[in-house]
């Protein structure tokens, strides 16, 4: 089933191209279905590129999605033209006005800002509160889920020596769970960030559960009981050449950065890297949407 999202959204053509079923809003009006509409707070500076890896992962299921992309109202991106986020997304005030089967909250690059420093930050605790009860199920990526622990469960964030950058393996970390149906027994998860939490923070909390953890990095993927809530440390959606672009990036800005390990082919920058998540991301998309948000919301929820 196809992803609905807007006329002439850049991402439209790059996935047609790459044949994931993508409906504009002009045909779906014609259709008598009754669509999940998920909501994606996109707090990622390159909102194109982020756009695109989410909707690719989000239209590759048998159900039809309808797409919200949401802009922070008092924050100015300096990464996109206000042309594209004028005709393509909605205010974050906007958001208040209605109800979604789900929602994901991306990163951000401001980790190593204290959240009260963002200058959006209380415009996402309202939206994180309003979703608690007007959203079945929130994803939240990166510092995403780093600032939907901290503003739900007080649990803070800490500083790493070094950038935590590459692909790491990751295990369960507690029995069968319809989100890691199908996964490997391990499986890998890209991670670019400079600050991690503590799986003891998170121990403290009855409501939170571990599913999966690695040995490197800590604690990977957590959810609330109710499954009302999934919180990601890591960045599946990523792209095959996303973590290059990251390192090349830094490297040129003169700052300090190492290769991203278990990346480039023979840990060789002047390689090209190959997708060794693909395949889980997908699945972990299909099995949020599946589990926690169309098999358990009321068909009326919205």
């Amino acid at each position: 089933m196809p992803i609905k999202i807007k006329s002439g959204l850049p991402a439209v053509k790059i996935l047609e191209s790459e044949n994931i079923f993508v409906m504009t809003d002009k045909r779906a009006v014609t259709q008598d279905i009754r669509p999940l509409k998920i909501a994606i707070i996109n707090l990622m500076p390159t909102k194109e590129t982020t756009e695109t890896q989410l909707l690719r992962l989000l239209g590759n299921t048998p159900l039809q999605i309808e797409v919200s992309l949401v802009r922070m109202e008092n924050h100015v991106s300096t990464h996109v033209g206000a042309d594209h986020l004028e005709k393509f997304y909605i205010s974050s005030e906007e958001v208040f006005k209605h109800k979604y089967d789900g929602m994901i909250i991306t990163g951000a690059p401001v980790e190593q800002m204290e959240f009260e420093q963002v200058d959006y930050w209380n415009d996402l605790c309202r939206i994180m509160d309003y979703a608690k009860t007007n959203v079945f199920s929130t994803l939240y990526i990166c510092w995403g889920a780093q600032a939907g622990l901290y503003h739900h469960y007080g649990i803070p964030k800490y500083p790493l020596d070094k950038k935590m950058f590459g692909i790491f393996k990751n295990t369960r970390s507690a029995g069968p769970d319809p989100l890691l149906r199908g996964f490997d027994d391990v499986f890998p998860i890209p991670q670019s960030r400079h600050t991690t939490i503590k799986k003891e923070d998170i121990l403290r909390h009855k409501d939170l559960k571990i599913l999966a953890e690695s040995k490197d990095i800590g604690v990977s993927i957590i959810k609330t009981k109710d499954n009302r809530a999934i919180f990601m440390t890591g960045h599946l959606e990523y792209d095959t050449e996303t973590l290059k672009t990251e390192y090349l990036r830094d490297l040129n800005k003169g700052l300090p950065i190492e290769k991203p390990i278990n990346y480039f082919p023979e840990n060789n920058a002047d390689i090209d890297p190959y997708s060794t998540w693909r395949s889980t991301a997908h699945l972990f998309y299909s099995n949020w949407l599946n589990y926690y948000v169309y098999q358990e919301t009321p068909f009326n929820f919205a």
